[in-house]
């Protein structure tokens, strides 16, 4: 029997339905009973009725429930729901066993693991295992590992994950599957082979069957006319929620680019940027481009990737999602924040398609300039980067490896102008990335990592902060030492900056879970800084430097 509230809720989303809202899109899902069919709330069929809708949190629960995705909206298409609370300590454990299930590089180190007991068997159970290109099948993440992770028993995961979600970790983490899958049938012209595999089937035969046991259609049936647009490399589509200041994204990125492995193009017409980066999976190192052009009339991303890349597609989309921000709930995170900010609610938090290249980054502009941490940036990139062909001129090389700068002797890059210090924490930092010693993506482990990354020579907390923000997606992340931040909330004290960064601490509990949102917000407030003349020999710090470069 339904409660009173739970009522009201669908009520508020069959109005949400009715509007065609796009701020909620992918924060819910709605089956129709008549049809046997689950849509996002922005899909444009013709509004079903109040008693033929029911509503459910993830696709994962409409599935289960025996719907189809829409052909028409594509449900795959919607940005992911990620929810924080500091309410309830279930709500949490639940939603962050969600987030380590869908980060596929959580388990790229995982070693194969022995089947020794029912706990140990992998979530994919016997349908479903995570399958790679030439054969690899490494280990899946299994309930035991996911516990391991978490703290707590497998049995407690699956308790307050079904509690939480209405399904089990392995429909979830199927569900994943089958829409990645159905998102690259549509897009692409990957061969089915393929899809099955990057999608994380261990046999075309299993995904067959799965895919007409759960949508009533062969996989042939979603290929689409013209799935493949006339250009360069493969094109997908990648949803998000408005309000989404584009303007304000792509400045970010385009004040820090550097020469030969970005580029960003704010026309009107075609605001897009484009970048060089490496991926490694399954114990290669993939290498390609990425060009990302925003379609705000329809609040979607036009992602086009090079070939290099298909094998690793579904990572790179995950990734791509995270650098642009894509999964923000402007809701969620204005509820908390527009009593402090009540502007700039579209902003988001710009994050990095490789995380061990925005620590790097974050590194060299310590303490100096935009300007002048751009220039280290694309010596250090003419110097060691590897040269690679693209189809854009802007384009042409990679950012150094971890592995070649682990190697590099301090005199090579103090000739680039890097003083000693920085020498020390960049070899560090890829020493400890190339020995797999440090992990930096969205599903590493965000307090482990900080503590790690403090302990490498030249990392003190505001770098380790700014690089949980943006290469670990750590919502929360709050850099109180930055200068700039403090400015902006008007508790600075050059003289005493210990008790400066503890007030900035203090008034940050308000905004809590959503302090990174908090600190783009108020370093928008502050206005660019001045120039300096030309003429002057001296190196002057901005207010901004200590976080404005990376």
């Amino acid at each position: 029997m339904r409660t009173l509230d739970a009522t009201r809720t669908d009520d508020a989303r069959y109005l949400a339905l009715k509007a065609r809202d796009a701020r909620f899109d992918g924060s819910f899902f709605t089956g129709v009973t008549s049809t046997g069919i689950y849509c996002r709330p922005v899909c444009g069929v013709k509004t079903p009725r109040r008693e033929n809708c029911r509503f459910f949190s993830h696709a994962a629960q409409a599935e289960s429930a025996g719907f189809r995705p829409c052909l028409r909206c594509r449900p795959e298409l919607a940005p992911n729901s990620i929810a924080w609370s500091i309410q309830d300590a279930s709500y949490i454990l639940a939603h962050q066993a969600a987030r380590l299930l869908d980060e596929p590089e959580t388990w790229e180190s995982s070693a194969p693991t022995r089947v020794a007991s029912r706990t140990a068997l992998p979530l994919e159970g016997a349908h479903f295992t995570l399958g790679r290109p030439g054969g690899e099948t490494p280990a899946s993440p299994s309930m035991e590992q996911l516990a391991r992770r978490l703290g707590v028993s497998d049995r407690h995961v699956r308790r307050i994950f079904e509690a939480q979600f209405g399904v089990s970790p392995v429909q979830y983490l199927q569900t994943r599957r089958l829409l990645t899958a159905k998102q690259l049938l549509a897009d692409t012209d990957l061969p089915i082979t393929q899809v099955a595999l990057i999608s994380g089937f261990g046999s075309v035969r299993r995904f067959n069957a799965a895919f007409v046991a759960h949508y009533k259609l062969n996989p042939t049936q979603l290929r689409r006319a013209g799935a493949a647009p006339a250009g360069p490399g493969i094109s997908v589509r990648l949803g998000y929620r408005p309000p989404y200041d584009i303007d304000a994204m792509l400045a970010f990125f385009g004040k820090r680019q550097l020469g030969a492995i970005e580029f960003v193009a704010t026309s009107q017409d075609h605001p897009r940027a484009g970048m060089t980066f490496c991926l490694e999976s399954g114990g290669r190192t993939h290498a390609g481009w990425l060009v990302a052009e925003f379609d705000g009339a329809h609040h979607q991303v036009i992602l086009r990737v090079s070939d290099s890349l298909r094998d690793v597609l579904p990572q790179v989309i995950r990734r791509a999602r995270a650098a642009f921000d894509l999964d923000a709930d402007p809701l969620a995170i204005n509820s908390v924040l527009n009593p402090r900010f009540p502007q700039g609610d579209g902003l988001r938090v710009p994050g990095t398609l490789d995380g061990y290249e925005l620590a790097v980054r974050a590194v060299l502009g310590q303490q100096i300039t935009v300007a002048a941490a751009r220039t280290l940036g694309t010596r250090l990139v003419e110097k060691f980067g590897a040269p690679m062909q693209t189809p854009f001129p802007e384009l042409t090389r990679l950012f150094p490896a971890p592995a070649v700068l682990a190697q590099v002797g301090g005199d090579a890059l103090g000739q680039l102008g890097i003083v000693r210090q920085r020498q020390a924490a960049i070899v560090a930092i890829a020493r400890a990335v190339a020995e797999k010693r440090l992990q930096l993506h969205g599903g590493a482990d965000v307090g482990a990592t900080i503590a790690a990354l403090k302990e490498l020579p030249g990392i003190g907390d505001w770098t380790a902060q700014y690089i949980a923000m943006r290469a670990l997606r750590w919502p929360d992340a709050f850099p109180a030492g930055d200068v700039a931040l403090q400015k902006a909330l008007g508790v600075l004290e050059p003289k005493n900056p210990l008790r400066a960064a503890r007030e900035a601490e203090a008034a940050s509990t308000a905004w809590k879970p959503w302090r990174s949102y908090a600190v783009i917000r108020a370093w928008a407030t502050l206005p660019e800084p001045v120039k300096k003349p030309t003429t002057t020999k001296k190196i002057a710090i901005s207010p901004c430097n200590t976080r404005a470069t990376a």
